[in-house]
């Protein structure tokens, strides 16, 4: 604040003016920047109060886009990662207002990072700082802030490397105060805990804490204390970074255990205790559930913290080739996190899509399959008949579903069977005379057993349909290759869990009412085009042609009699 006083008093003087004045408050922004250097890109944007100031004075002030941010409304600006934007109004905490090009909206503070020097790169201008002659008060400040006798980029290097090292300490007492003062202490309760209900509530976070003991050890080797710059820490990130998946257990039970932990919590002798485990170990004023969020917020700072560490890191550095290998390596983790938590959030829309389906026979899809691949209506043709059927076909990961529409209502569907995809083989088939069956064909596609004993031929209405297909059943193959690499199943507690969801909202004794299950299903995987934030009503008012609108009541109405 007081280098801020200073930047702004200097700025106003009515004896600085042109280019002196100009040099003077850019090389107090560095200043300021380098105080406030913490590689930390979400919470240093929140931790600049003078933000605001800077921008009323006439400062032009940058940011970058760390996520894309998609717009829900026509006052909201869009960017993809990277982009540049500059920052118009900071005024609300959360919400500035920016511009790109043309473009101009409210965008996602916490989606952003400020620009280290907004005029220039950070590397092009502590170089030319160095090249400078600055006054003796600047000199003594640079060297006050950045540390004597080391270059700036070495200098930003060694606060990255503190800052690692420090959080990582700080996370390690953070875990252990979880796992001593609440899990060990809730251990002794039975009367109040089951082991089912501690382990919903804390996850896996005992592993994570094992985990990230051994994890910070490596770090404490590799770290140099007399000089921070020279650490080379890379290789640890690269030696565990399978060691990191187990945050995908926590990271998907995390919903889970704020639901149970928000029931415990209506119960005054649950509230009761939890704060005499905080108080008698010790630890700051805030609740359970805020304790329990720290690793999911651990495991999407690594990347930004890497991503600074290399910032600062030369080309040269012995270390540098591996920052940014495990840069990508710990994107890799949180990417795999992602997907495994929309895999498991998908369980449940596929077990009550199995059950609106008619005639349903065999094991449940869950049995082997987590996600939907693709979907479209087929006409369909079996060796001995070869008779010609329509189908809607439902590709999974192992396996594809088929079924048939109601002729009268068409939004009902009755289970045919299946195709097991770990024993089929897909075969694109030229328009022409099909050998096998003997027939004239157009857009077609052949799947057969790897025995032999089995073809079934596909065709579809148009040839881009049919590439479509040929790319499901390619991104099918690849699925379950990823799944097989990365060690992905569902447990036999997650899916006896969805279908016993799907059951409840399909009581035994009730007809199932006449919806579009299948529609609602489809509308919310990742293939089509329509915008999930319309409301499912309004989807179906757009995809169905308007009617006519009739004039007989209009023409009622302009009847004398009737007007009264």
């Amino acid at each position: 604040i007081e280098l801020h006083k200073f930047i702004c008093k200097d700025a106003q003087h009515s004896t600085l003016k042109g280019r002196h004045m100009e040099t003077v408050v850019r090389k107090k922004r560095v200043l300021l920047r380098g105080r406030f250097s913490t590689p930390c890109p979400q919470t240093r944007a929140l931790s600049l109060p003078f933000l605001p100031q800077l921008i009323s004075d006439g400062s032009v002030v940058y940011a970058e886009a760390l996520w894309d941010h998609v717009t829900m409304d026509d006052q909201e600006l869009g960017f993809k990662a990277g982009d540049v934007i500059e920052v118009v109004d900071a005024t609300n905490k959360e919400w500035w207002w920016g511009r790109i090009m043309d473009s101009e909206g409210w965008f996602p503070a916490s989606f952003v990072r400020l620009r280290v020097n907004q005029d220039e790169p950070i590397e092009e201008y502590l170089a030319h700082l160095e090249e400078t002659h600055a006054g003796e008060e600047d000199q003594a400040g640079l060297g006050l802030l950045l540390g004597p006798g080391l270059p700036c980029k070495e200098q930003m290097r060694t606060n990255v490397i503190n800052e690692i090292m420090s959080t990582e300490r700080d996370y390690i007492k953070h875990l252990k105060d979880i796992c001593e003062g609440y899990i060990k202490q809730c251990r002794k309760r039975t009367d109040m805990f089951t082991e089912e209900q501690l382990r919903t509530i804390f996850g896996n976070i005992e592993e994570i804490y094992r985990f990230q003991r051994k994890f910070l050890k490596g770090l404490e080797k590799k770290f140099n204390k007399e000089q921070p710059h020279l650490s080379e820490i890379g290789c640890c990130f690269l030696d565990h970074q399978t060691d990191f998946q187990i945050y995908s257990e926590y990271c998907n039970n995390h919903p889970n255990a704020c639901v149970q932990l928000s029931k415990l919590m209506k119960v005054n002798k649950y509230v009761f205790f939890f704060e005499a485990c905080r108080l008698l170990q010790k630890m700051i004023d805030i609740s359970l559930d805020g304790f329990l969020l720290t690793p999911v917020q651990k495991i999407c700072k690594y990347p930004l913290q890497l991503a600074e560490l290399l910032k600062y890191t030369n080309p040269q550095h012995r270390d540098y080739k591996d920052v940014e290998a495990a840069l990508n390596a710990m994107k890799n983790v949180a990417r795999l996190i992602n997907e495994r938590k929309r895999r498991l959030e998908n369980i449940d829309k596929i077990a009550q899509w199995q059950s609106s389906i008619e005639d349903w026979e065999g094991e449940d899809v869950l049995s082997r399959s987590s996600d939907l691949i693709f979907s479209g209506e087929l006409t369909k043709l079996s060796q001995p008949q070869a008779k010609s059927q329509q189908r809607m076909f439902f590709l999974f990961d192992h396996q594809m579903v088929y079924c048939k529409k109601d002729l009268l209502r068409r939004d009902m569907l009755y289970y045919k069977g299946r195709m097991d995809m770990d024993h089929m083989e897909v075969i694109d088939v030229e328009d022409g005379k099909e050998k096998d069956f003997n027939i004239s064909v157009k857009n077609a596609l052949k799947l057969r057993s790897l025995a032999g004993d089995e073809v079934h031929l596909l065709c579809a209405k148009k040839p881009e349909q049919k590439q479509r297909w040929l790319r499901a059943f390619a991104d099918e193959r690849r699925q379950v290759q990823h799944d097989r690499e990365t060690g992905f199943s569902l447990t036999e507690v997650q899916k006896k869990q969805a279908m016993l969801n799907a059951c409840k909202s399909h009581p035994a004794g009730k007809p199932k009412a006449v919806t579009r299950p299948y529609y609602d299903f489809l509308l919310r995987q990742k293939h089509p085009s329509l915008p999930t934030a319309l409301p499912q009503q309004q989807v179906f008012m757009l995809a169905e042609p308007k009617r006519k609108t009739s004039t007989f009541w209009h023409n009622i109405g302009r009847l004398t009699p009737f007007k009264k």
